[in-house]
């Protein structure tokens, strides 16, 4: 596959990193911050995540759908805490997630129909 093939979930990717780094950072300016701690640091996780997934896709990774299929799970993992608050900021970060989720399922799935990637070798 292409970058240009990649370009839905690439975007969506980069939309999931902007929403969760803004709803990390709201968050933070929330009075109960300790409760919510692991929503910032599901979003952190997220986000980071997500940016790996675009520099993979964007250089044609074969490791980009390995990867991708594992942020589904990270984003809908984010999008389950996220969906547990009721600030407007979580709210659209849950949307986001849930969107890359999606995309990135779709995306590994076409990859791999394509070709398989390789395993990542074991370290000696």
């Amino acid at each position: 596959m292409t970058q240009q093939q990649y370009q839905t979930c690439i975007e969506a990717c980069n939309d999931c990193a902007a929403a969760c780094d803004h709803c990390a950072a709201s968050c933070l300016q929330e009075q109960d911050v300790a409760s919510l701690a692991h929503c910032i640091a599901s979003d952190i996780d997220c986000a980071q995540v997500c940016r790996v997934c675009v520099g993979l896709m964007q250089r044609g990774s074969k490791l980009a759908s390995v990867l991708c299929e594992a942020c589904s799970d990270i984003c809908d993992a984010c999008a389950d805490e996220c969906e547990q608050h009721a600030h407007e900021h979580c709210k659209d970060c849950a949307i986001a997630c849930r969107r890359c989720a999606s995309e990135c399922r779709s995306m590994a799935g076409m990859a791999q129909s394509q070709v398989r990637p390789a395993a990542i070798p074991p370290r000696h």
